[in-house]
């Protein structure tokens, strides 16, 4: 389990005008349409990058020979999951799960994960600096040097950001995946899982079979009172998280299909590609 943030600094201003893949929402936001394309605008370059309307092949080594450097955030069942093997299946990126880290870390028996598991083992929560030399380690292995990177939900918090971001982690873009939280929560009620084939299903979304109806069973964090809870440390915590990545924040309607939602996240992850390479 990864330490709630203590606090989270207050940030000036951006003068980002960022790009949105979704309807218009609270947060400063603009778009063009452009058949399917939308626009970008960031000081970085004076050039306004366009997502075009059928996206090119991937770009995932960068002119100056960095590779794509990628993190996605969203609140629980906004899609996360379905979204990242996606991209991994497209960019070929290594895809970093900082709870998967975790596990695999102590498992390992490494420096990091035996100072984890310290803290583990008597219920305490694994300080940030702990997870950050884990994640540190993981970018710093040859696979994910030469094919990049996709981080899955982390940071989390205004602070963990903060102290990645002294350890010079910083993506290309940011995606984060909007979702209004009566459709989370129907999402997890109706999730069900298969316990002999491991498959997911939704009561609503992806009927299961009759044949295997009988034996689905529901996770018991899968309920409205624990979901919300999720929801709302999840809304504490995901402003400023994306006060830190301003420049490179492109947020998704998560509310379309599956293919839909992957297509906006493919124009965002070229159009970065294309920004920063030139």
């Amino acid at each position: 389990m990864v330490a709630a943030p203590a606090s989270s600094r207050t940030l000036a201003p951006s003068p980002i005008v960022r790009m949105q893949y979704a309807a218009p929402s609270s947060r400063m936001s603009i778009s063009s349409q452009r058949g399917a394309g939308l626009v970008r605008f960031t000081p970085r370059s004076p050039r306004v990058v366009q997502a075009a309307q059928r996206a090119p092949r991937a770009l995932v080594v960068l002119a100056a020979g960095q590779p794509l450097r990628v993190m996605i955030a969203g609140a629980p069942a906004a899609g996360k999951g379905t979204q990242c093997a996606k991209i991994v299946e497209k960019y070929g990126l290594v895809h970093i799960s900082v709870g998967d880290l975790l596990r695999a870390e102590v498992a390992a028996g490494t420096s990091a994960g035996l100072k984890a598991k310290s803290f583990m083992d008597n219920g305490d929560l694994v300080p940030n600096e702990v997870v950050v030399e884990m994640v540190q380690n993981k970018l710093g292995e040859t696979d994910v040097q030469h094919n990049g990177w996709l981080l899955d939900g982390y940071p989390r918090s205004g602070e963990q950001a903060e102290a990645i971001e002294k350890e010079g982690i910083r993506p290309d873009v940011f995606l984060l995946i909007n979702v209004p939280d009566e459709l989370l929560i129907d999402r997890v009620v109706g999730r069900r899982s298969d316990p002999v084939t491991g498959e997911i299903y939704h009561l609503t979304f992806k009927p299961p079979p009759a044949d295997v109806k009988g034996r689905l069973v529901q996770r018991s964090d899968d309920t409205e009172e624990k979901a919300r809870n999720r929801l709302w440390t999840y809304h504490a915590n995901v402003d400023a998280v994306v006060g830190y990545y301003e420049q490179q924040l492109v947020e998704i309607d998560g509310t379309r299909s599956m293919d839909e939602v992957f297509a906006s996240i493919q124009a965002a992850i070229d159009a970065a590609a294309r920004a920063v390479a030139a």
